[in-house]
């Protein structure tokens, strides 16, 4: 508990500015938003039970972006599963793999996104969830 009051006070010392460079920084750093914090926070005062969940729900975002890094030594596989995952033609997935670092599909549903950045892996990609 010390070291929260001593954060607390350093807090306290901050301008507004500095306090909304803070908060940003927060967000950025653990992926969450101060307004899930917030809910989560306030959340053990209303029942209790739903905390976790909240928490839980706070943790992880509903939809991601497939984001492709490059497309690695063999871009051939890795053009081909692009196309599946787009429902491009081919002449466009293979822009889009040499267009990298490139967004493939944006909000798409957790478990759908980490199977679909597998995929690019598996085939020789460098890919990951943004």
């Amino acid at each position: 508990m010390a070291k929260i009051d001593t954060l607390i006070e350093d807090i306290k010392k901050l301008t507004l500015v500095e306090v909304s460079e803070l908060v940003k920084a927060l967000e950025k750093e653990f992926g969450v938003s101060a307004a899930a914090v917030a809910a989560v926070a306030a959340a053990p005062a209303a029942g209790g039970a739903a905390a976790p969940a909240a928490a839980e729900a706070a943790a992880e975002k509903a939809n991601y972006t497939i984001m492709l890094k490059s497309a690695g030594a063999n871009k051939i596989p890795v053009i081909k599963v692009v196309k599946d995952i787009t429902g491009l033609g081919i002449s466009e997935a293979k822009a889009l793999v040499d267009a990298a670092p490139k967004a493939v599909k944006e909000n798409v549903p957790s478990e759908e996104a980490k199977g679909l950045v597998a995929k690019l892996k598996e085939a020789g990609a460098d890919a990951e969830l943004a």
